[in-house]
């Protein structure tokens, strides 16, 4: 390995029990986007079982990477920004990196800046009686978390540990209350939707809910205690937890017959606590969506540190506007995007660690400025994924150009394997000076 890396080296005492990085990936899956994907899949017709193995592929396709990624970072202890150099060049993994950090965190901030509008919105009209629009609320809320990202907020830690544990008892009530009111338990057991999207719908949105959490994965995994560590956190961490909070999505989206989360749990005559937990939880969340983006932007910049609240207002700013003007309305599109984008960045740094370099870290180097084979590659994989995987079709000005619409099999995994295969090829033809 390259004398570049010296400086990730994780000591032994550093290292971490894998079920300590699993709980760090079962807190992550604790959230309110988790919630409102078990409400699209049962809002688009998905049947129970069609519900259960989307979630279990999707996730099943998530781990696989995850954990391929997770070893690489366990065997050369570095993060995946430094990953991914071998494959795309140093220059390469910043800008691609960057980019891709930056449409995720400043779309989540949007979207979950837009979910907390409306559950307060919800909250105020309760209160009220008066009708109280959304859009003025998310420019609020959306406020309120960039504020708290700029400024450093020391008690939203301790916010985060009231957030999490509220949110769990609120949706397990929210399910209880569900089913035993307004014939709950009747219209689930006569859940029977004639049309559905279909599997391959539901793995995509699955994927997209933890697609970029699959990836930077290794800024976790590095620390590590073995591969067998890698595998355990990964497994036990995604699958119990997403399973959990998607079912409980679906099952409220479908015996309240809504799909947007802050009306399920006004239905479920939960109005106050219930979006109380909904405005904490994306309040906790958002703050690292704000964090993170502001972090893309310099670097995909070549900033400083100096100018990071600037970024991190930037990044908050146009996040809270896009929620105003309507991205909610877009979730799918936005999730369709994310799972499209995402996976073929994996593909490449798998192809370049454990098909090219065997999985052995003494053939690991980091490449400088752009490597062609890998930037290629991920660009034609996240193409592919898009076209094949009805991205395009999501959006309206695109929506009627036929040879960017042609659905096959499952988009992300069409955009790994088109990026791995390309990748080989590429880097055997364009082998490094």
């Amino acid at each position: 390995m390259s004398n570049k890396q010296t400086g990730f080296e994780v000591k032994p005492e550093q290292r971490q029990s894998w079920l300590s990085i699993a709980a760090v990936w079962a807190g992550g899956m604790i959230c309110v986007p988790c919630l409102m994907i078990g409400g699209v899949l049962s809002g688009s017709g998905l049947s129970i079982a069609q519900i259960i193995w989307s979630i279990l592929l999707g996730y099943g396709l998530i781990c696989a990477y995850m954990i391929f990624i997770g070893m690489q970072a366990c065997d050369t202890s570095l993060p995946v920004s430094v990953m991914a150099s071998g494959a795309l060049g140093e220059k390469g993994a910043q800008y691609v990196i960057s980019t891709l950090l930056a449409i995720a965190c400043i779309g989540w901030f949007g979207i979950q800046s837009a979910t907390c509008g409306v559950a307060f919105a919800s909250m105020l009209s309760s209160a009220t009686g008066a009708s109280i629009p959304a859009w003025p609320c998310s420019l609020v809320w959306g406020a309120i978390m960039l504020a708290t990202a700029c400024s450093g907020f020391k008690g939203l830690k301790w916010l985060n540990y009231i957030a999490v544990p509220l949110l769990v008892v609120v949706c397990l009530y929210g399910v209880i209350a569900g089913l035993a009111q307004n014939d709950g338990a009747a219209r689930m057991a006569a859940y029977a939707p004639e049309q559905s999207a279909g599997m391959v719908f539901g793995i995509s949105m699955v994927v997209a809910s933890f697609a970029l959490g699959g990836v930077i994965s290794a800024d976790y995994c590095r620390f590590a205690k073995s591969r067998a560590d890698v595998v355990k956190s990964s497994i036990v961490g995604v699958i119990p937890a997403g399973l959990f909070m998607l079912l409980m999505g679906a099952v409220m989206s479908i015996v309240t017959g809504q799909y947007d989360i802050s009306a399920i749990l006004a239905g479920l005559g939960v109005p106050f606590v219930g979006l109380l937990a909904l405005v904490l939880a994306t309040w906790t969340t958002n703050v690292t969506n704000a964090y993170s983006g502001g972090l893309a932007l310099s670097n995909l910049l070549g900033f400083d540190e100096s100018r990071f609240t600037i970024t991190t207002a930037i990044a908050g700013g146009v996040g809270t506007i896009l929620a105003a003007v309507g991205l909610l309305d877009r979730f799918q599109a936005f999730l369709s995007l994310m799972s499209a984008l995402i996976p073929p960045l994996a593909g490449v740094i798998i192809a370049n660690y454990w098909i090219m370099g065997r999985g052995r870290k003494e053939n690991f180097a980091i490449r400088d400025g752009f490597r062609a084979p890998g930037v290629i590659s991920f660009l034609v994989g996240a193409l592919v994924a898009c076209i094949t995987g009805g991205t395009f079709a999501s959006f309206p000005a695109l929506a009627g150009v036929s040879w960017l619409n042609l659905p096959f099999f499952v988009g992300p995994i069409n955009g790994i394997v088109v990026s791995m295969i390309l990748y080989c090829l590429l880097a055997k033809a364009m082998p490094d000076k």
